[in-house]
């Protein structure tokens, strides 16, 4: 399956780095949150990606043209000069990428990548800053199941904040952690089949009108899942996601936790 990812935001919550950098590029060790999510698909089997470009376009571009494998992987340096990879990581990787627009939203992005996905009945797609620990074939598998034309990962929040009650004179009733309540969000990780085109109008951002229309006729799913998801949407969200991967706890390095998944329950 094609992966499409919405890299062209301005990431204005991010601004200490996205004046500098695109959001898509801000790292998480020593690559960036954008390579985490197509290691994480490419993993499981899904090579080809369409990047949706925007804000500073150039730099994504770049960074894959100039990608130097030897700084993420194992090499020998043979007789000084001569290097021998050990490994790799984007050899055999699809890249496409799109200029989408600057100020388009995700639906408007999704419309502009289209004729690049007429041949398949069904793609991924997601944000290019969230990460999981989600074994991904089992939510394929649960969608062809339910035999819906769009689906989506349904996450509990990360971030830590309260949920208030009160009467109509501001007196508070209630104040709860947001994960004590029965609380749910998209968390991306969208399966679509290729029909979602035909509920996107001009301008429509996907996850309002476009979905709102598949859940009038019951067309929608929603995977829950109670395991690792996080975002990266503000510089404290970073500097978690950095701690976790500087302790090697990084639970979305599916690569390196699920050695023992075999190639058929990969789907590949």
């Amino acid at each position: 399956m094609k992966v499409v990812l919405f890299c062209g935001g301005l990431g204005t919550r991010l601004r200490d780095f996205s004046e500098a950098i695109p959001k898509p590029l801000v790292p998480i060790g020593y690559r960036p949150i954008i390579w985490h999510v197509m290691k994480y698909y490419a993993y499981y089997g899904h090579k080809d990606f369409i990047l949706c470009l925007g804000y500073k376009a150039d730099l994504i571009k770049s960074y894959f043209l100039n990608y130097d494998e030897c700084t993420s992987n194992d090499f020998t340096l043979i007789n000084g000069g001569k290097v021998q990879l050990l490994n790799s990581d984007i050899h055999d990787w699809n890249i496409t990428f799109v200029d989408t627009g600057l100020h388009s939203n995700i639906g408007q992005r999704l419309k502009f990548v289209q004729k690049h996905l007429e041949n398949e009945e069904v793609f991924l797609a997601n944000y290019s800053d969230g990460l999981t620990d989600l074994v991904l074939p089992e939510a394929i598998e649960k969608f062809y199941f339910t035999d819906k034309i769009a689906g989506f990962l349904s996450v509990r929040p990360s971030q830590t904040f309260h949920l208030i009650s009160t009467q109509e004179n501001g007196i508070v009733t209630q104040i709860k952690d947001v994960n004590q309540a029965n609380l749910r969000i998209n968390g991306g990780y969208f399966i679509l089949k290729n029909q979602i085109f035909d509920y996107i109008n001009d301008k429509e951002e996907l996850v309002y009108e476009p979905f709102q229309r598949l859940i009038n006729i019951e067309q929608l799913f929603a995977y829950e899942y109670n395991g690792f998801w996080a975002c990266m949407d503000t510089f404290k969200e970073k500097q978690q996601l950095e701690d976790m991967f500087a302790q090697g706890n990084a639970p979305w390095e599916a690569w390196k936790h699920n050695k023992n998944l075999t190639t058929a329950s990969l789907g590949k």
